[in-house]
């Protein structure tokens, strides 16, 4: 993609509303504008992102064995009454009433309907287990949203839900959404590290947040610091198989919110050269509550032995557009943000330091033609701004490699490649950019 023909609206100043790194970065690199209070438009640069990490959480549950669908936005206030839940919510659920007088609602999750969509279409134990996901805008009406997209009132967010014959069933849903969670993170470049939580008003008596270390996070956390030396790409995972050794092995080290820390057990549990206290950010959230939905909803199938039996449930969260806050939470400099190769908007930013030079010109049509051929994504900035500002804007966005092309390097055969995340820079051939960046 050529700059001089994309819409990046960069601020050259900080945004005096943001109060933290990611708010005021994706203002500046042209990622989201403020609609209204925690409502925002997502600009090609930050729809770029959010679209990277959706087909990096598509991917890791389909691997899981989830099953993709999608419901609506808007729910009838009726399933809610069912499940007791729409007078309990509180005022964060946005009501609303159409012409005929039919209460709705803007969903802030969506328990209920996929347990309706569960009870009207499945009727026996032989059809089960199932997981159904969707990645689906929610709207949730926080009384000071603030922090941008980390704390607004509508984010887009993939929720899953299982249903099992028995808990021994949805314990084993539970687990592949557990490990499908720590492979999802780390694929986006995050230690995320898994912590007993609350249920909160989904409800359940079992449930986990994954949590991510960040100066700006919202709760202290407390954890051992073998934790972070896991790495779930590593791991043998067979979804098919008994995970259980796998989420025993990441929930036996000690880990800990603040509302749950136990200062003793942190003590006696964990060397002193292993405790990590920090700051950190909730990506991630699974629940584990078993009949709490179906048995109002009367969400129930056949058992083997010919008995009705109100299916076992758990619901699986991440906040798909909160995380592009938190990425950049947890990866970012003085000079912008430095996005993991993974999720980033770009491969390659392409600089033609003089632009309207014949050789210049030349050399970097010629490299971005040949990169583009490749499969690798460029942003050439093919504009006639001063190098400085070139530089400068690159840094903000975060690309993670720049090649920098100018008269001496043309006239020697090399380019300088620049690797955002390290500052280290090499002269290579344009044979070996190609090579090296496919």
């Amino acid at each position: 993609m050529r700059l001089s023909r994309y819409f990046i609206p960069v601020l050259r100043d900080d945004p005096k509303e943001a109060q933290i790194a990611s708010h005021r970065l994706m203002l500046r690199a042209g990622m989201v504008r403020q609609a209204s209070a925690g409502i925002y438009s997502w600009l090609p640069l930050g729809q770029k992102v959010l679209r990277r990490i959706q087909e990096i959480v598509h991917q890791e549950q389909v691997a899981a064995g989830a099953i993709e669908l999608l419901m609506p936005t808007l729910q009838s206030a009726d399933l809610w009454r069912e499940s007791g839940r729409y007078d309990d919510y509180g005022k964060e659920m946005l009501r609303i009433r159409d012409r005929h007088e039919r209460d709705l609602l803007y969903g802030p999750t969506n328990e209920e309907l996929v347990t309706d969509i569960f009870r009207q279409t499945v009727k026996s134990y032989k059809d089960l287990p199932k997981i159904l996901y969707h990645i689906q805008w929610k709207f949730r009406d926080e009384i000071r949203p603030r922090f941008g997209v980390m704390r607004g009132r509508e984010f887009l967010m993939k929720d899953a839900y299982s249903f099992d014959i028995d808990s021994e069933g949805s314990r084993a849903s539970y687990n592949k959404m557990f490990v499908a969670y720590l492979r999802i993170f780390a694929r986006l470049g995050l230690k995320a590290v898994p912590m007993a939580a609350d249920t909160g008003p989904i409800g359940g008596d079992m449930s986990h947040e994954f949590i991510i270390l960040a100066e700006t996070g919202e709760s202290q956390v407390f954890c051992d610091k073998a934790l972070l030396d896991l790495d779930p790409l590593a791991m043998d995972v067979d979804f098919d198989g008994n995970l259980q050794p796998i989420v025993d092995q990441w929930t036996g080290p000690y880990a800990a919110t603040d509302e749950k820390h136990d200062a003793d057990r942190f003590n006696a549990q964990v060397p002193v050269d292993q405790q990590v206290s920090a700051r950190g950010i909730e990506v991630g959230h699974i629940f584990n509550f078993g009949t709490k939905y179906s048995e109002p909803m009367g969400a129930r199938v056949t058992g083997p032995d010919g008995a009705l039996v109100a299916a076992e449930m758990g619901s699986y969260g991440i906040g798909v557009s909160r995380l592009v806050g938190a990425i950049i939470e947890a990866s970012h400099d003085e000079r912008g943000i430095i996005w993991p190769e993974a999720v980033a908007p770009f491969k390659v930013g392409l600089i033609n330091l003089k632009s309207g030079d014949s050789t210049c010109d030349s050399a970097c049509e010629d490299l971005y033609a040949r990169l583009t051929k490749a499969g690798v994504e460029v942003l050439y900035d093919d504009t006639q701004d001063r190098p400085g500002a070139k530089f400068a804007a690159m840094d903000l966005i975060g690309i993670p490699w720049q090649v920098l092309v100018g008269p001496k390097g043309v006239a020697a055969g090399k380019f300088e490649l620049k690797c955002r995340k390290t500052d280290e820079r090499i002269e290579l051939s344009a044979d070996s950019i190609v090579e090296r960046l496919t």
